[in-house]
């Protein structure tokens, strides 16, 4: 199994984790993001619900590749919608989630590579 492929998906699997267990608590950082991107307050947990799929899709995905390769997508849709629902309210603070989007899309580059190349 490729190393690149193997740490970067535990690193990516893990920091989405994280996210997940931010929203689930409610910690302040994800809350005054959502704030910030009029997103309510109500979709925190279900955001963090898409995290956690992804997270231990990728996962999985050890297993069983096109889930790997379905949730690495995933992330990359869900990264990518962040930045643009931060640029929507024109809030140009996308260090976390410009980071999360390029770890995803990292990810599923090298998921792509590793399984079908």
């Amino acid at each position: 199994m490729s190393t690149l492929y193997t740490v970067l998906t535990l690193v990516t699997a893990t920091a989405t984790g994280l996210g997940c267990w931010m929203n689930y608590i409610r910690h302040p950082i994800p809350v005054a993001s959502a704030k910030v991107v009029q997103v309510p307050e109500s979709w925190i947990v279900v955001m963090g619900t898409l995290l956690g799929a992804g997270a231990l899709g990728l996962l999985v995905g050890f297993v069983v590749p096109a889930l790997g390769i379905a949730a690495a997508t995933g992330l990359v849709l869900y990264f990518a919608g962040a930045v643009v629902a931060h640029l929507r309210v024109r809030d140009y603070a996308l260090g976390p989630a410009s980071v999360f989007l390029g770890l995803a899309v990292a990810t599923l580059a090298v998921t792509l590579n590793y399984r079908l190349g």
